[in-house]
């Protein structure tokens, strides 16, 4: 296998309800979206890096950082019932109708998880682009702190009494100790890769029939979603910051 065609892609609307304007609101020293940007960037393994955003404030952000915005995207796809899926599919077909560019791998970078780092998307692309690699997407996981483990997950009965998800099983015979559950994983919502033929399957789904955990660090696991994520994650990136 020769080498393979990457699209980086940034996904950005301009209609945030839970914390307005998140894309370009200064996070830690510079927009939102700057961070994401950077980091693509700096990895130096993304053939094409775009930016999809129905919102030309967000757009003049983004090419003032550097990333290519080929095109504006569509009202319809910049809503809250727009789909992942969709918005990825337009961008992707765009680019092959327009400019003539087929990817053969999309690498989707959120905005909203400023935490991850150049080499996170080296390594992500050296995984897919080896002529070993068996499967038709890649995600980034990180382990899931214990006290969140699915074996101490509980629900209420009526009668207010809590008993663990799924079995009913009653407190006293839960596995306590973190130390002692097997270790599970999360979406961290850094990175995600999936092959353009996965668009075209059938399925709508950016993910097809087998997909690699690309295991990161909690600490680049920053996702921010409310206010709260906001200055938690503040936190935790000045943190990162001191130790790069």
């Amino acid at each position: 296998m020769g080498k393979i065609k990457i699209l980086g892609l940034i996904t950005a609307r301009g209609g945030s309800k839970r914390i307005l304007r998140k894309n370009i609101k200064d996070f830690c020293g510079k927009p939102l979206l700057a961070w994401s940007i950077e980091v693509g960037k700096t990895s130096g393994v993304l053939e094409r890096f775009i930016l999809s955003s129905d919102d030309q404030e967000i757009i003049e952000v983004g090419k003032k950082y550097g990333i290519e915005v080929p095109f504006v995207r569509p009202e319809e796809l910049a809503n809250d019932t727009a789909t992942s899926f969709s918005v990825v599919k337009h961008a992707v077909e765009w680019l092959e109708e327009n400019e003539n560019f087929k990817p053969d791998w999309i690498v989707l970078l959120e905005p909203s998880s400023p935490g991850r780092q150049a080499f996170h998307i080296q390594e992500a692309v050296k995984l897919i682009s080896a002529e070993d690699f068996e499967y038709d997407s890649l995600i980034g996981i990180s382990e899931t702190p214990g006290h969140f483990h699915y074996q101490k997950q509980l629900q209420i009965t009526e009668g207010r009494e809590v008993k663990r998800v799924g079995d009913g099983e009653i407190l006293r015979n839960l596995v306590h100790r973190n130390q002692d559950l097997a270790k599970t994983y999360f979406i961290n919502s850094t990175i995600y890769a999936f092959k353009r033929t996965n668009l075209f399957d059938g399925s709508l789904s950016l993910w097809g029939n087998s997909t690699y955990g690309y295991v990161m660090d909690q600490k680049y696991a920053l996702d921010i979603d409310t206010p709260e994520d906001w200055l938690i994650a503040e936190v935790k990136m000045n943190n990162l910051l001191k130790n790069v």
